[in-house]
């Protein structure tokens, strides 16, 4: 292989966002996203809609990233596309132009699971960001994951830790429906707390054993509250909107640190690196660079850019696979739910 480069073109499709990325080894040519602003009025992801819009969005989308790389696609050495998980009708449209382009150019298809990207996202080569060293503890936070993760190599990964019902997000954005906000509501929460008083509503924590979390008790406790004190006062919510914010981020963020801790004593690896939607959330991000100095563990918080659903984090990933030569044929199926 000698030291000529390797372009890889990345395609992500998993839920509602169509991404396309170019990588020459690990670092980052260009990275587009294009957002669907038609779920905001259903308050949520409408998975046929969701794949209508892929259709739409996936041609102009990979040819602005080859453009703005100003690569050719013929210089491409690979092609890497999510397999999963998720919406299976979003993963098609991927996989389906992945498989397409490179029959077309008789280039290498690789397969990412979207839940290594997450993690594998810390290896993209960015100034001002370290790579955290294996083995490291990644903590995935998304819409649909909570899981922490013991990372021994690129493709060697155990979930040591993960959710029995709800995701965060979820927990975030079901809590923001609560208190009227519109639809996705994690990032209203984030940005009314920093206003708030954290200790203003004490909620309970759930007490679940070892390393596992659960967010749905939580949700039903923020449900009560609420609907008891509005009961009472009907200006509750918009009288006290920063403080219930800042309340409900404080103890999602100390359940997650509660784990983070005892997930450290017990495997005695003290590098924390966090990936997936939420971990753009300040507080998240503030609490974990905090631990550095508190718990005595060295934390990595990737790009923003590279914490929502991208096409970078596909090609990272892909780019590992294609050092070992980890190649699928064209009758590779997406799946909706994946093994590890």
């Amino acid at each position: 292989m000698g030291n000529l480069p390797i372009f890889i073109l990345a395609i992500e499709s998993s839920c509602d966002d169509t991404a396309a990325a170019v990588l020459k080894n690990d670092k980052i040519l260009s990275n587009i996203v294009a957002n669907q602003s038609i779920h905001n009025e259903y308050g949520g992801v409408v998975p046929e809609l969701a794949s209508r819009a892929h259709q739409q969005n996936i041609v102009p989308v990979i040819d602005m990233a080859l453009r703005k790389a100003n690569i050719n696609k013929d210089q491409l050495d690979a092609i890497a596309f999510t397999q999963g998980p998720g919406l299976m009708g979003s993963l098609l449209v991927g996989s389906s132009f992945a498989k397409s382009l490179a029959l077309a150019l008789d280039i290498p298809l690789i397969a990412v699971n979207h839940m290594h990207a997450h993690i594998l996202a810390h290896f993209i080569d960015e100034e001002g960001f370290d790579k955290p060293e294996f083995p490291f503890l990644a903590l995935t936070i998304s819409g649909g994951h909570t899981q922490i993760i013991q990372v021994n190599g690129f493709f060697d990964m155990k979930i040591i830790g993960e959710t029995t019902d709800d995701a965060v997000g979820e927990a975030f954005d079901k809590s923001a429906k609560i208190l009227g906000l519109p639809y996705p509501g994690g990032p209203l929460i984030d940005k009314y707390a920093q206003l708030g008083n954290p200790k203003a509503f004490p909620f309970t924590k759930p007490k679940v054993p070892g390393l596992d979390f659960s967010f749905s008790g939580l949700k039903t406790q923020i449900l009560y509250f609420v609907q008891k004190n509005v009961a009472l006062n009907p200006d509750f919510i918009a009288e006290n909107r920063n403080d219930i914010c800042a309340s409900i981020q404080y103890t999602i963020v100390q359940i997650l640190l509660d784990k983070l801790k005892l997930a450290v004593a017990q495997t005695g690896i003290h590098q924390i690196a966090i990936g997936g939607g939420v971990s753009a959330n300040t507080g998240i991000r503030q609490a974990i660079k905090d631990g550095e100095k508190k718990y005595n563990w060295k934390s990595f918080i990737p790009k923003f850019e590279y914490t929502t659903d991208n096409a970078a984090m596909i090609g990272i990933a892909g780019y590992q696979k294609f050092l070992v030569h980890n190649f699928e044929n064209a009758a590779v199926v997406s799946k909706a739910r994946i093994e590890f």
